[in-house]
């Protein structure tokens, strides 16, 4: 991939990660994709280099950096080899604090985020419900307060690394959508204790398709108790706090989905050259010429794309001419983009490997099965585009 235009910075963390990387060959995600073992080294080398806390403040032990540098950082991951897998390890734990950082106060900033930028502690993000789906606003779970406590009760569903969490950034409903003027209102965010020998919580595992070294989970709240003081920012502005995270997750599976596409065309590519067919190497042909072309092209676009907004992102918290609007197209097209261009990637490099690209000794196969992630999560490409048709072209909302 081609590395020129970016910052100092940037390649610097691209350097350093891949170093890191270096350590975690193909056969170790082969194997944690077979076992669906967490990888817990990984976790434990980016934390003892302190890149966990990559986009969170130095006060607190991050390293201050923006949502720019994060996004190299699981890009890099992701295309060393160890695919969305390996990059998820860390995701939530980027972006999922984001909101924590912004609007938590100075106390809970020190009481929640130390921990989890050492590694002594990780979080998972609790959103998704089964029977909302995409509609955030009509969340059912609710946090009843209860003295100097909160009740939770309800069902998270599609919960990324749950198993290993041992916290929880939490979206619930603190007043009845029929009690509501807007949608929007009456959702709070917590940062909350996951312990799983607490009363009231329970964890049912998915078994999936893809990345399965990462643990995915339907979490079920019965009354579960948490302190009062978990409730980040005020009472009902959840969802407005909540978004700062979202348009950041949006950047950084966009990277996760370039280095998933990078490296499938790596794969592709050496495949080509090496692989004698008819007396030639088959990368000689033209039919396995253009496809490849065509997915490195529109993977350069992307990239652009993703770095694009990944700053509109980083310099809109400093500059007050740069909307949220302008902030979210930017960040919903990249995550787009990218998907698109890593799954042609991905799909075009099984195709080059003939019937060995089904086999898992060459490893495309795990990509293609990845790749599905960004395009479905944390948001679908249909209401990708609608949002753009919306907010970009100011054509009438269709949902």
């Amino acid at each position: 991939m081609e590395m020129s235009g970016f910052t100092e910075a940037q390649l610097d963390v691209r350097d350093a990660v891949s170093k890191i990387c270096a350590n975690y060959p193909d056969e170790y995600w082969a194997e944690h994709d077979n076992t669906g073992e967490y990888p817990h080294e990984l976790h434990r080398d980016l934390a003892k280099d302190g890149w966990i806390g990559i986009a969170l403040p130095e006060e607190l032990g991050g390293a201050g950096l923006g949502i720019s540098e994060a996004t190299m950082m699981l890009h890099t991951i992701a295309e060393s080899g160890a695919g969305i897998a390996g990059a998820q390890s860390i995701h939530a734990n980027v972006y999922a604090t984001q909101p924590v950082a912004r609007f938590a106060t100075p106390e809970q900033r020190q009481r929640m985020l130390p921990d989890l930028i050492s590694g002594k502690t990780r979080t998972c993000f609790g959103v998704t419900e089964p029977n909302t789906g995409l509609e955030t606003l009509k969340l059912r779970t609710v946090a009843k307060k209860d003295g100097d406590s909160y009740l939770i009760s309800g069902q998270k569903i599609w919960i990324s690394s749950a198993q290993v969490a041992t916290k929880m950034v939490l979206l619930a409903r603190t007043t009845a959508l029929e009690d509501v003027q807007k949608p929007s209102e009456g959702l709070s965010l917590f940062f909350v204790d996951l312990d799983k020998s607490a009363p009231g919580l329970e964890l049912k595992k998915i078994k999936k398709m893809g990345g399965r070294a990462i643990d995915a989970n339907e979490v079920f709240f019965d009354n579960f108790r948490v302190p009062a003081d978990s409730l980040i920012g005020k009472e009902g502005q959840g969802f407005k706090i909540v978004l700062h995270g979202m348009n950041a997750e949006r950047c950084l599976l966009a990277g996760e989905a370039l280095g998933l596409g990078y490296v499938a065309l790596k794969r592709a590519t050496a495949y080509a050259k090496e692989r004698i067919v008819f007396g030639r190497p088959i990368g000689m042909n033209q039919g396995i010429q253009h496809p490849l072309a065509s997915a490195y092209m529109h993977l350069e676009a992307a990239k652009l794309a993703t770095y694009h907004a990944a700053r509109l992102y980083d310099n809109s918290k400093k500059d007050e001419s740069i909307t949220q609007h302008a902030v979210g197209v930017a960040c919903n097209s990249a995550k787009y983009l990218a998907a698109e261009a890593a799954f042609t990637a991905c799909e075009r490099a099984v195709l080059t490997h003939g019937g060995m690209g089904y086999a898992q000794e060459y490893h495309v196969e795990r990509y293609m099965r990845e790749v599905f992630v960004p395009r479905i999560a944390p948001i679908s490409r249909e209401m990708i585009m609608n949002y753009i048709a919306e907010k970009a072209l100011d054509l009438p909302r269709s949902y």
